[in-house]
């Protein structure tokens, strides 16, 4: 992994030898504009679509861990702006699977984003997984993105462990991949989808933050495995 990136993207060049815990995202302000909030959540839409890598994570992650039946329930941690969770549905029912799908994140400004656009099959909660696993839910497989980077190493471990017992099948969690090719990409990107949003300064802080293969692998709780992605990215599974 090349130690710098930046520069030529008009940004001061960063050392990325190391996560970036000190850095906080825009939109992680309980006080940030409001609607530059809103369009960012629909923006990381558009955003995820193109770098989440998560239409091959379907295939060769949940689907095989979905019921035979092909009926199945499948739980969103983080859910942030809704849009893993009514791709979810929308690659079920293109590849024969009915599911439903449950979106929760702690943060009602998030809950607000996501249901102004809840389809069939999808549900939004204003929940966290400590909640579910006090209710007693249980979930056929459980799944996040972009999460594990937010949170410090106690917050990860009670993560980590509400999934395992929320899960009955697989918990999958997604996230971004940290090396300088992915923050120069990111970089030059997200100029075209970022105005009037925090898309490409939380983005950019995001990767700073993120994990290196190895580095996620040591972070990870034993049961637990690191996998890399494309297009730069890890992820954490745990099989029940």
């Amino acid at each position: 992994m090349s130690r710098r990136a930046g520069g030529g993207q008009g940004l001061p060049a960063v050392d990325l030898r190391l996560r970036d815990l000190e850095l906080r995202e825009l939109m992680d302000d309980p006080d940030c504009d409001p609607r530059a909030l809103a369009r960012t959540f629909r923006r990381f839409a558009v955003v995820n679509s193109l770098v989440s890598g998560w239409r091959a994570a379907w295939r060769t992650h949940v689907v095989p861990a979905l019921p035979a039946s092909g009926r199945g329930r499948v739980l969103d941690l983080g859910c942030g702006g809704g849009d893993l969770a009514r791709a979810l549905v929308r690659w079920a029912a293109s590849d024969g699977f009915d599911i439903e799908v449950v979106g929760v994140d702690p943060d009602p400004r998030a809950i607000v984003a996501a249901t102004r656009s809840v389809p069939r099959g999808v549900s939004f909660r204003e929940q966290s997984s400590g909640d579910l696993v006090a209710a007693g839910e249980r979930f056929d497989v459980v799944v996040s993105n972009h999460v594990l980077h937010h949170l410090g190493d106690e917050e990860r471990a009670g993560f980590l462990g509400d999934s395992e017992r929320l899960a009955a099948t697989r918990s999958l969690h997604s996230d971004i991949r940290r090396s300088a090719s992915a923050y120069r990409a990111y970089a030059l990107g997200s100029v075209l989808v970022a105005a009037g949003t925090f898309v490409r300064v939380d983005g950019l802080r995001s990767i700073r933050r993120s994990f290196t293969l190895p580095e996620l692998r040591t972070a990870l709780p034993t049961g637990w495995r690191a996998e890399s992605a494309a297009p730069h990215r890890v992820l954490a599974i745990h099989d029940a």
